[in-house]
């Protein structure tokens, strides 16, 4: 152990102990992007800094329903993922510089945490992992990424028992029933200033939660659906913006649901009036050296027009463009991860169809921002629901880039008409389902060299078994519910 990891683990310490907490929560990120973990007491938890936390490894292994998607006591498991054999278990190493004190419960503390295997390994299915790397990547080319989020989601008043103070043991299934709910605002009055203020409880308790856990909050906005809002957080490095957007989603339903209201980041909740909520993604790459915007040119290239990619975008930034746009079908998997998040993408619904570009064009799937000599450009992505795990879509977003860049591909010129443009099939058109999705991700050259064949498999194995669950339910809708509106 250096000398810096012994100092953050002092500081920790004297954290637990100056807030008098009595309880610290160990988390890690699981595959679909939520939390899990252990909550130790103080004492234990102080040991626990050197020491570490076991966790169960089946936990890895399992798919949105919490079923496990892997036979962990049959011949052949270890030699399909070794170190997971008879649901062995991990060690939960903590990240002491994470230590926060939860505003929502008394005298708690929340530490971040990562897997490795019990000879200190790194267990390369761990998704916060992935990113990780994804990044190693970028910086041994001397770069960077900085991603700004940009998050739809829906606020309820719950108004049923079942999910209130008294839960009811009849109802308890796998998964258990959505909870019944009332809405917050009555919506299809986008940005609303009446609408805010019928919202401002539920919305007052996500800005201190999240300002209260040093998140970097910008605004809380009313969206068009009934009960659906917005949060835009400003940009930071990647992997600390994932790091939020994991512990934002976990506080706001946890922090809500105290006050007797219900958070979810289900892409389309389960009722018939209903807007979609997306989750766009505001990416750029800076020059680690210098800091420098590496998607920002000083002055247009010569003789190009605005739906040309190098009259806004560097060299590096058309090329990056042309990545995503190849391999927007491999990524859509990590970014749209859920059945329920394909209902989105419908014609004139600020959701894209098709694969391709637009300068400051909201309804294509990638929205180029900025000017030539403008600091802030970047390309915003608007393929991601809100329900996906955040270092799976930022990976995504590297590995398609880095593609792009390595053969210098050049992006097709942008679309004023995205909408009129969707091909009929084909590698124009973004996937229409889950069990699509999974198979463009299995065939996308890059997903596999960035992720790995091992993960590629692995990742793949766990959202079929999602999509058959899904394909064999006979009321699709209460699958939704149950599946998703109760638990994301």
């Amino acid at each position: 152990m250096t000398g810096s990891s012994q100092d953050a683990i002092a500081r920790a310490v004297e954290k637990i102990m100056g807030e008098g907490l009595e309880l610290v929560r160990f988390a890690w990120c699981d595959t679909h992007g939520m939390l899990r973990g252990k909550t130790l007491t103080s004492v234990a938890a102080i040991r626990a800094m050197r020491a570490g936390v076991g966790m169960v490894g089946t936990v890895m292994l399992k798919d949105t329903s919490d079923r496990t998607a892997y036979k962990v006591f049959e011949p052949g498991i270890a030699d399909e993922l070794p170190g997971f054999e008879f649901a062995a278990n991990l060690l939960l190493v903590p990240d002491p510089d994470s230590l926060r004190v939860l505003p929502w419960a008394e005298k708690t503390g929340w530490v971040q945490c990562q897997p490795v295997f019990q000879d200190g390994t790194p267990v390369p299915y761990d998704t916060r992992r992935q990113l990780q790397l994804a990044l190693a990547r970028l910086a041994a080319r001397g770069l960077g990424m900085v991603c700004g989020l940009e998050v739809e989601f829906h606020i309820y008043r719950l108004r049923d028992a079942v999910h209130g103070p008294d839960l009811d043991p009849d109802t308890a299934a796998w998964p258990g029933p959505g909870p019944a709910v009332s809405l917050v605002h009555a919506g299809y009055n986008l940005l609303s200033e009446d609408c805010f203020d019928r919202a401002e409880e539920p919305l007052r308790i996500v800005q201190r939660t999240a300002q209260a856990l040093g998140l970097p909050l910008l605004s809380l906005e009313v969206e068009l659906g009934p009960s659906q809002v917005e949060a835009v957080f400003d940009a930071t490095d990647a992997l600390v913006a994932a790091d939020n957007m994991v512990l934002f989603r976990s506080a706001v339903r946890q922090a809500l649901r105290r006050a007797g209201y219900h958070a979810t980041f289900m892409c389309r909740p389960p009722f018939a009036q209903v807007m979609s909520s997306g989750w766009h993604l505001h990416q750029s790459l800076v020059r680690l050296e210098t800091g420098r915007n590496a998607f920002m040119r000083d002055a247009p290239a010569a003789g190009t027009r605005a739906s040309d990619a190098s009259h806004t975008l560097s060299e590096l930034g058309t090329h990056f463009l042309a990545g995503l746009l190849r391999h927007a079908r491999g990524m859509t998997l990590l970014c749209t991860p859920t059945a329920n998040g394909f209902g989105r993408f419908q014609p004139n619904a600020l959701a894209p169809q098709s694969v391709g570009w637009g300068h400051d064009n909201r309804g294509a799937m990638l929205r180029v921002v900025g000017a030539a000599g403008d600091p802030a450009t970047r390309i915003e992505n608007r393929l991601g629901e809100p329900a996906a795990n955040p270092y799976l879509y930022m990976a995504a977003q590297v590995h398609a880039g880095l593609s792009g860049m390595a053969v210098q591909l050049e992006p097709s010129r942008a679309t004023d008409t995205p909408y009129a443009d969707v091909a009929p099939a084909g590698e124009l058109q973004i996937p229409g389902n889950l069990g699509d999705a999974v198979a463009a991700f299995q065939a996308d050259s890059a997903m596999r060299e960035g992720f790995g064949s091992d993960f590629q498999r692995y990742y793949s194995r766990i959202k079929t078994s999602e999509q058959q669950r899904f394909d064999a339910a006979q009321d699709k809708l209460e699958f939704q519910r149950r599946e998703y509106f109760g638990r994301i």
